[in-house]
C-alpha cells in the first residue's frame, strides 16, 4: 500500500485515534496502538506497544486471523519522525476491540460504529471535501457573506437554517451574543473591518465569534473562515493541532474582553504550508474535536 494523503485524527475521551485513507481499496485504516492506548486507558506509547506485542502473541497462538489482517504504514510520531505502525481496516478495529473484555470496549465500539452517522461526522465529512474541492477558492474571504458560504456548505441537508443568518437572539455558558435584532448592523460593522495584520485579523474573528451569526456550527464554520483569511492576507495558517483544547476554549472565553490571549495562541500556531493538504486535514479533525 503507498503512503496515503489523506490522514485523519478522531478523538475518543480526548484520546486521539489516528487513521489514513485507502484510495486503491477505498477504506481507512486506523493505528493499533493509538486503539490499544484508548482501550486500555494508558498513555505511555512503551506500555502500549508492549502490551499490543504481547497481545499479538497470543492472538497468533489461537491462529487468529486479525494479526494476518493488519498492514503496515508510516505514521508521525510524538518526535517529528515517521516509523511504520500497525494498522486495522475497520472490521479488524472491531475484531481488536472484541479481545478487550471491559465496559472501555464497549464504549469505543458504540463510538466507533457510529459517530460518523451525526450531524458533527458527516459534517466532517463535508468539510474535507470542501477542501479537496474548488470550491474553497469560491468563498468570499473575510465577509459575512463568506462564512455562510462555508456555513451552508458544512451545514446544507443537515440543518434546515444551514447558511442563514440566525433570527433569534442565543447564548452560550452565561454569555449572550449579538442579539438578533443588531446582527445585521453588527455583521456590516465586521465587513469593513480591516484585515491586513495579524491584529487586524485576531479582532475580526473575536468580533465574528461575539456576534455568532448561526444557531449551531458557528465555532467550526469560522475556524474555516478565519484560515481563509490568514492564507490570502498573511501567507499562513492554523496548524490546529499545535493548540490543544482547553487552551483555545479558555482564550475564546477571555477574548470577549482581551484578545491578546488568542492572539497569543494562535500566533504561536501559524505555519507557512498554506498549502499542505495533510495540514487542512488533521486541522479539521482539531476544529471538530473542540466542540465535542
Amino acid at each position: 500500500m503507498k503512503e496515503q494523503l489523506k490522514i485523519s485524527i478522531r478523538f475518543f475521551n480526548d484520546r486521539e485515534v489516528r487513521a489514513v485513507w485507502d484510495d486503491e481499496h477505498a477504506k481507512w485504516w486506523f493505528s493499533v496502538l493509538n486503539i490499544v492506548g484508548v482501550l486500555n486507558d494508558e498513555a505511555d506509547y512503551t506500555k502500549t506497544r508492549n502490551y499490543w506485542k504481547y497481545l499479538k502473541a497470543k492472538l497468533k497462538k489461537k491462529n487468529s486471523q486479525l494479526v494476518s489482517a493488519t498492514t503496515q504504514l508510516k505514521l508521525l510520531a510524538a518526535d517529528s519522525k515517521k516509523y511504520n505502525t500497525d494498522l486495522l481496516d475497520s472490521e479488524g478495529v472491531v475484531e481488536l476491540a472484541k479481545n478487550f473484555p471491559n465496559n472501555r470496549a464497549m464504549k469505543f465500539l458504540d463510538w466507533f460504529l457510529y459517530s460518523d452517522t451525526t450531524i458533527d461526522g458527516q459534517s466532517k465529512k463535508k468539510a474535507y471535501t470542501l477542501f479537496e474541492s474548488n470550491l474553497i477558492n469560491e468563498i468570499q474571504v473575510g465577509t459575512a457573506k463568506g462564512l455562510q458560504q462555508i456555513h451552508g456548505y458544512l451545514f446544507g441537508s443537515l440543518y434546515d437554517f444551514a447558511g442563514q443568518i440566525r433570527e433569534k437572539s442565543i447564548s452560550k455558558s452565561g454569555y449572550r451574543f449579538v442579539y438578533a435584532q443588531h446582527l445585521k448592523n453588527k455583521l456590516q460593522e465586521i465587513d469593513a473591518l480591516p484585515q491586513k495584520t495579524i491584529d487586524n485579523i485576531i479582532l475580526k474573528y473575536v468580533e465574528m465569534n461575539k456576534a455568532h451569526p448561526f444557531m449551531e456550527g458557528n465555532g467550526r464554520s469560522t475556524r474555516i473562515w478565519l484560515d481563509l483569511i490568514l492564507k490570502k492576507q498573511l501567507k499562513k495558517c492554523v496548524d490546529w493541532s499545535k493548540i490543544s483544547k482547553h487552551n483555545y476554549m479558555n482564550a475564546m472565553i477571555i477574548s470577549t474582553v482581551d484578545s491578546s490571549v488568542l492572539k497569543q495562541v494562535i500566533e504561536a500556531a501559524l505555519t507557512k504550508k498554506i498549502n499542505d493538504r495533510e495540514l487542512f486535514m488533521k486541522g479539521i479533525d482539531y476544529s471538530y474535536y473542540y466542540e465535542e
